[in-house]
């Protein structure tokens, strides 16, 4: 009898800052509905780093990042990058991130965020690890920064995709995946669900982005990993494919981006 298909969702927020009941009921739920790997994003300040890094090194099926949220990039100093490059540096810890650009909130100046880009480009470089990118309203100076920043080298992943065909083709170009999240589930989405069709079957994922963006039909609650199913069914849909296509697809990509690390069975 073959096996039913299993996920990873490869961006989630599972720190006690998110979820009181804490990771282990949250994981449980993902489990059972078909979730078998998870990539933590440890971003925030040094406890979510912390925290990622610690739940990663407890469970085989989670993996890490680190890095500073474009919203935090004031917060950036010569300690705080000795610390997250240590971090980084871990054998858990499969990519730098979620680093980028946030045009939207504006939470720190934008010269100060694309510094702070850059820097982690190159920590990530050092390290020989790909990046996780978040990019929200500041799409050309996001494209400007990796092609000028070389991260072609690098590889990554474009977080919770909401641009449209044109950046995806030049994310594209420079190696990078797309990750899709309860946004392609929308009615508004249009456009990300036109680059989910689109997109080829090795270069994309899919994510919650929980504790945000729950998809359809769990909208306007809190998002968890249990979700993500809602959001593979939908991509699925949108590319004429079975749900074990999709499973299959992205989960493989997930495994090739961040390494063999994660255990899924």
């Amino acid at each position: 009898m073959a096996s039913e298909p299993t996920l990873i969702d490869s961006h989630c927020h599972l720190d006690p800052t998110n979820f009181e009941e804490g990771s282990e009921p949250v994981l449980t739920r993902a489990r059972q509905g078909g979730v078998s790997g998870f990539v933590c994003i440890g971003v925030g300040g040094l406890g979510e780093a912390r925290y990622a890094c610690s739940l990663a090194a407890q469970r085989s099926d989670v993996v890490a990042t680190v890095g500073v949220h474009p919203h935090d990039a004031t917060s950036n100093d010569s300690d705080l990058e000795a610390e997250l490059s240590a971090l980084a540096a871990g054998e858990r810890v499969v990519a730098v991130g979620e680093i980028g650009l946030d045009y939207h909130y504006d939470h720190s100046p934008r010269a100060t965020q694309q510094a702070v880009f850059r820097r982690y480009l190159q920590i990530a470089r050092q390290l020989g690890k790909p990046v996780v990118i978040h990019t929200r309203n500041a799409a050309e100076d996001t494209l400007e920064i990796l092609e000028s920043e070389n991260a072609r080298d690098l590889g990554g992943v474009i977080h919770c995709f909401s641009e449209d065909l044109a950046f995806a083709r030049r994310a594209l170009d420079l190696g990078f995946m797309l990750s899709f999240s309860g946004i392609a589930t929308f009615k508004r989405a249009e456009a990300v669900q036109a680059v989910a069709r689109w997109v080829s079957a090795d270069s994309y994922l899919i994510e919650t982005d929980s504790p945000y963006l729950a998809p359809v039909p769990k909208r306007g609650k809190k998002n968890e990993p249990a979700f993500l199913v809602h959001t593979a069914a939908c991509i699925a849909e949108l590319r004429h494919k079975s749900f074990a296509e999709v499973a299959a697809e992205t989960t493989q990509n997930a495994l090739r981006l961040f390494g063999k690390r994660l255990v899924t069975e």
